[in-house]
């Protein structure tokens, strides 16, 4: 078992296990100066993502969609929150060309959560999907979505276009749901999950933040929430804080730890289970088309 940490206590360094090496190869190299040079936007290189060069060297890339600016205030999270700009309608051709400049052979298409429209940014998230299909017709997709605040008839346009992954991530357990993701509710999730699998779509994926002081207890019960709503795919990793504003990590987890939940979600009949402390929501994304 690993060592606690009190709830209080913010660990003053990070472990071994959470230091990275630099992101190095040819492969890396070539996409790092295309994304700088036409200034394409790029999760991965945006969000100082530890696994850029292995997932670029892979061919696989995420790009977010509707803005930089959050309709909603997670305490985890480090877009900012505030009033969203309008709405680009350029932005779908603009990433569709990103994708075939870049040559990734599997992107991830994420957005921030837009409670301001109407639609809540469903639209874009289908015109977006079908200029990638248009440009980059051997391109798979996996779109990592909102909420949609759980109406049908938004999720339904996500559907229609049939990327081969949908993602909604849980982030967390039930019982720190209300101060993690303010304006979420664990079981609208679940809810958005199930209706996804439901209406037939193929394969779908969630996600979870370790370290935020949830008890192993929990996070094995929100596996079996998970599964219990067909879910296919899970990804598991260490929170770590973006800002001194936002929460504070309770518990950098142990290795052995992420090894074990692995083992259960497996047990559990999950397809896929990415669990480390290094582990974001599309690592490895394009093993989980299959």
């Amino acid at each position: 078992m690993e060592t606690k940490i009190a709830s209080n206590i913010l660990p003053e360094r990070k472990p071994k296990w959470l230091r990275v090496k630099l992101p190095t190869g040819k492969k890396y190299t070539e996409l790092r100066t295309l994304v700088d040079k036409y200034k394409l936007n790029t999760i991965c290189a945006s969000g100082s993502c530890p696994n850029m060069g292995e997932c670029w060297g892979e061919g696989t890339a995420t790009f977010m969609i509707l803005g930089n600016v959050c309709t909603r205030s997670c305490g985890f999270c480090g877009v900012k929150t505030g009033r969203p700009e309008t709405v680009d309608w350029d932005e779908p051709e603009k990433v569709a060309r990103s994708i075939k400049l870049m040559q990734i052979k599997h992107a991830v298409l994420t957005s921030v959560d837009r409670d301001d429209l109407k639609d809540m940014g469903s639209i874009m998230w289908a015109e977006t999907v079908k200029s990638v299909r248009r440009m980059n017709p051997e391109t798979t997709l996996e779109t990592l979505i909102p909420d949609f605040q759980g109406i049908e008839k938004h999720i339904d346009r996500i559907i229609e276009v049939a990327p081969e992954v949908v993602s909604h991530n849980i982030e967390t357990v039930r019982r720190l749901t209300r101060e993690v993701r303010i304006q979420a509710q664990y079981d609208r999730s679940l809810g958005v999950l199930k209706y996804l699998k439901a209406q037939g779509q193929r394969r779908t994926k969630s996600g979870i933040m370790l370290g935020l002081g949830e008890e192993r207890e929990e996070v094995i019960q929100t596996l079996h929430d998970l599964r219990a709503n067909d879910v296919d795919v899970v990804t598991i990793g260490q929170y770590l804080q973006p800002s001194k504003k936002h929460l504070p990590v309770k518990q950098f987890i142990n290795p052995d730890q992420f090894d074990e939940y692995k083992a259960i979600g497996l047990d559990l009949g999950f397809r896929h289970v990415e669990s480390s402390a290094l582990v974001r929501s599309s690592y490895k994304a394009q093993k989980h088309i299959n």
